[in-house]
Parts: structure tokens; C-alpha cells; sequence
């Protein structure tokens, strides 16, 4: 089913849609983040993926909430966004040889896989909001506050010593 699918024909349908593109890019998230744990050498940045990976998995329950109380089956759709970035994070981080220009690679990497995810709760708690289900939104709105504290959190250590350190 892609996005202008003529399977898509009213604002619920376009929920369960979307439900189910980031349902798909949490867990692939959720298999990213070990790679980016390993590569991570700033000991903050490694233990703020390693929370980040604990919180994912808690997302993907949330989703599954939402999938339940919505009454659909909660599965993925491909999501070419989410490979894409996570494609590329993979290619950069394969060129990069030192540890500090990595770490600003790996923050920069993360910080558009949270853009992402960003656009997409906020979309998805107003389409549920319009569609009567406040009770999917509240769930939704839980994944959306952490999802934005990781960014803060992100662009905080970028901004305070890893990327002057990548600069020196």
C-alpha cells in the first residue's frame, strides 16, 4: 500500500497507515542503535543510545497499544524514509576513521532519524485527535515527549563538547 494507494481513502485509513510506517521504522531503529553503540566512543553519547535503544523498544509497546485499541492488526509498512537514513548513517560512518568526527556524524545521524519520528507522532496525535480517539493520541503524545528530550538531549552534547572536539 504506498502512500497515494487507492487503498487509502479516508483520514482513518491514512492513520492506520501512518501507524504502521512508524511502527515499521521503531523497530528498525531498535536493530540500528547496537551498530551505533558500537561505533559511538564518547561515553555519554554511547550511554544516551543505549537509553534511547530501552525507550524505542518501549515506543514499538506503546504503537502496539495504539494498534490494539484502534482494533487493527499492528504490523509495518516499508518505510524508504527510515532505511534511507539509517542507509546513510551507515555509509558515512563506514568513511569516517576518526573517533570524534564520528561521534558528530552518529549525533547528526540521530538527530534526522528523530526529526522523523517527531513529524510523525505530531501527526499522528492530531489525526487522532480529529478522528475521536484521544485515548491513541494520549499513548502517542508519550513516544512524541521522548522523542523530542532525545533531540534536546542530542543537540545539548553536540553543541557543549562533541562537535568542538571533532573540530580540533
Amino acid at each position: 500500500m504506498g502512500l497515494f494507494s487507492k487503498d487509502i481513502k479516508t483520514l482513518d485509513d491514512l492513520f492506520v497507515h501512518t501507524l504502521r510506517d512508524i511502527y515499521y521504522a521503531e523497530n528498525q531503529i531498535v536493530k540500528a542503535l547496537p551498530n551505533m553503540i558500537d561505533k559511538a566512543t564518547n561515553p555519554a553519547l554511547k550511554q544516551g543510545f543505549e537509553k534511547h535503544l530501552r525507550e524505542t523498544e518501549g515506543h514499538i509497546k506503546r504503537v502496539e497499544q495504539v494498534f490494539e485499541l484502534h482494533g487493527v492488526e499492528a504490523k509495518g509498512v516499508d518505510c524508504p524514509a527510515i532505511d534511507g537514513i539509517i542507509e546513510e548513517t551507515e555509509e558515512i560512518s563506514g568513511e569516517i576513521d576518526d573517533k570524534q568526527v564520528m561521534d558528530a556524524a552518529l549525533i547528526a545521524a540521530t538527530q534526522a532519524v528523530e526529526h522523523y519520528e517527531i513529524t510523525r507522532y505530531g501527526t499522528l496525535i492530531a489525526w487522532a485527535d480529529q478522528l475521536g480517539r484521544s485515548d491513541c493520541a494520549t499513548i502517542l503524545k508519550q513516544n512524541l515527549a521522548e522523542e523530542k528530550a532525545t533531540d534536546k538531549k542530542l543537540t545539548e552534547m553536540a553543541e557543549s563538547r562533541v562537535n568542538m572536539q571533532a573540530a580540533e
